[in-house]
């Protein structure tokens, strides 16, 4: 830390109660009152450095009779600042810091301690140092702390904006333009391994250094000083991540209550033991609102996690709407990089109707909507095939869409959720962003077994927000068993398994016949006559396999005929529903347990994806339809 050795004499004062004496050897003819304090002083040392004194001094030149007794209760830093003063003006050693530099300029400002009442007088020389402690980060920011005492002259001296544009200055700078530690400081030392840099000090071998190493420092400052200091930070020219991390910080030290909530970056950072006081909810209140604002602009450029715990909170605080609607539109803007557990947001409304936050979420939903209208992403629009089997990059909207399918299955066990709330928060979501429709189907199957008074009408609303085309194998085998679902859309699921099985089946038998064309057309350019005939057995084999596979695929569109008709009766008659999968099923594993023909060529069997239509143990237990898929 910087200092400043003014005077040369020994100490001539003490301290008696309240009162300063003078041990000079000369008696007092001059009474200083500061305050409750008091200071028994002499008239020469004062006035010939200060215009106020002499000023005050002469009102009494007519009153000798009286003991000259002045008043000086408004002078900023008060009788500390005075007693230094006083010590300057006696030629007393004192040491000028950062810590006391500031009381003492503003002191000699309002003594008017200029140059007219003696050269190197107190205005000059705290100037001087100012200029000193303004190039050392350490003394700066001690400086614009103590600022905050003598804040009005302060300001009117331009002291705080200084020490803020010289700290911001400092954050700014990127340590590894100057080959770290910079050299040429007049503090720059090293003892006990340690170098001092800017005024902090680091190992000596340490040869770089994070971007938020400032992050701390400037975390203990009050909130209308660290919300300049940002300001000038941000104009300097700062990354936008480091103004979010400090300001994240700052928060986690300063907002006890988000501290509570939150494991991120520590959580509360007030160390056991610590007299620092808890702020009320007010303050906490005007805290949060203020931090809010000055958050960057920037997408992703502020966590999710951070914002939603941020929105959690002013809830809690009940922060002004125009608060929470800016929270709520940053987490729509980026909600692709939020997580699950962030978004189970509880309900602390007047009236809560539900456990979580529906109507929050949904908001936050149709803001990230509203950022993302211009973002639709062709490449999401894919044909059937490719969404049973292929794998897709996660765009935004996807991520969204896996998020919001799974929040609908977190909140859909709650009996005081209404339909056209689930609704609603579903349908928001295109239906291209869905690559697979398991996830909404999975979160309807479980808002229908905690709602079984829902009518047969609601029912199929419901099942409306998925498309049975886009169910996997797994979620279309467990809809055909569950009994929760509507008739219709069994059928529906039921029938759309059969159009992907013929397609699959067919792609087989097209693959075969260009294999068997090709293989024939290089067999005969290399045909010879000793194998000949064995080339010629070989495609016969080949044919017969085809032919084959061919009456498998008739055989199958006659069950398929059959079924339908089947289908067709029950909706007329209304009949049992329960034994209509196990029938379905039934046949098609009566139908594979028939003897098959010899199949040489292992190419020709049915496609794998088969099976589980065909295998009829799997289906044959009635309380199948309780269980929920598990995605």
């Amino acid at each position: 830390m910087a200092c400043m050795r003014l005077g040369s004499k020994s100490e001539v004062f003490h301290l008696d109660g309240q009162t300063w004496l003078c041990s000079s050897g000369l008696p007092s003819d001059v009474i200083i009152e500061v305050c409750e304090w008091s200071f028994h002083l002499h008239k020469f040392p004062l006035l010939s450095r200060s215009g106020v004194i002499e000023d005050l001094i002469a009102e009494f030149s007519g009153e000798a009779e009286k003991k000259c007794v002045l008043q000086l209760h408004d002078i900023p830093g008060g009788a500390k600042a005075f007693l230094l003063v006083a010590k300057f003006c006696y030629g007393v050693k004192t040491d000028l810091t950062a810590s006391n530099v500031v009381g003492l300029r503003c002191a000699a400002e309002y003594l008017r301690m200029t140059e007219d009442y003696g050269e190197g007088n107190l205005i000059v020389q705290t100037e001087n140092f100012l200029n000193e402690v303004f190039g050392n980060w350490t003394d700066s920011l001690r400086a614009l702390e103590m600022c905050e005492e003598v804040l009005p002259q302060a300001e009117e001296l331009h002291i705080a904006s200084r020490c803020i544009n010289s700290l911001a200055m400092k954050a700014c700078a990127d340590p590894s333009l100057f080959s770290w530690p910079i050299s040429g400081q007049a503090d720059m030392q090293s003892s006990g391994g340690m170098m001092i840099w800017n005024g902090i000090r680091i190992p000596a071998k340490q040869q770089t250094v994070t971007e938020d190493w400032w992050y701390e420092d400037v975390s203990f400052l009050s909130l209308p000083l660290y919300k300049r200091l940002i300001m000038a930070v941000g104009i300097s020219g700062s990354k936008p991540e480091s103004i979010a991390g400090s300001l994240i910080y700052y928060v986690n030290r300063h907002l006890p209550l988000l501290g509570r909530q939150s494991s991120f970056l520590n959580g509360n950072h007030v160390a056991p033991g610590s007299n620092m006081s808890t702020p009320s909810e007010s303050d906490q209140r005007n805290l949060l609102e203020e931090i809010v604002q000055l958050l960057p602009e920037q997408k992703n450029v502020t966590p999710s996690k951070f914002l939603l715990r941020l929105l959690r909170t002013s809830m809690i605080l009940r922060a002004s709407p125009p608060c929470r609607e800016n929270l709520e539109k940053r987490i729509g803007a980026q909600l692709d990089q939020a997580a699950l557990e962030d978004l189970l947001i509880p309900n602390m409304g007047y009236s809560v109707e539900t456990l979580y936050d529906i109507d929050c979420v949904q908001r936050i939903l149709d803001n990230f909507m509203l950022f993302n209208h211009e973002t639709i992403d062709s490449n999401c629009i894919v044909d059937e095939g490719q969404l049973v089997g292929g794998t897709q990059s996660l765009t935004p909207m996807t991520m969204v869409a896996n998020l919001v399918d799974g929040y609908l299955a977190e909140v859909a066990p709650d009996v005081n959720l209404k339909l056209p709330k689930f609704q609603s928060l579903a349908a928001v979501i295109p239906d291209y962003a869905r690559p697979l429709d398991d996830g909404i189907y999975r979160a309807i199957d479980i808002y229908l077994k905690a709602h079984p008074w829902l009518t047969d009408s609601e029912r199929e609303q419901i099942c409306r927000l998925m498309n049975c085309q886009k169910l996997s194998l797994e979620a279309s085998t467990h809809a055909a068993q569950n009994e929760r679902l509507p008739l219709r859309v069994i059928v529906q699921v039921l029938f759309f398994e059969q159009l992907r099985l013929r397609t699959s089946i067919t792609g087989w038998l097209f693959v075969s016949d260009n294999l068997e064309n090709s293989q024939n057309a290089s067999g005969n350019l290399a045909l010879t006559r000793n194998d000949a005939h064995i080339q010629a057995r070989n495609g016969q084999d080949q044919i017969v396999a085809v032919e084959d596979i061919r009456y498998r695929i008739s055989e199958l569109e006659k069950e398929c005929l059959n079924m339908k008709q089947e289908i067709n009766k029950m909706l007329k008659t209304k009949g049992s529903w329960n034994i209509f999968p196990k029938r379905f099923l039934f046949k098609f594993k009566s139908k594979s347990d028939e003897p098959k023909a010899s199949k040489p060529c292992n190419s020709m069997d049915l496609p794998t994806s088969t099976a589980p239509l065909m295998n009829g143990e799997n289906h044959n237990n009635d309380n199948s339809g309780d269980e929920t898929l598990k995605v």
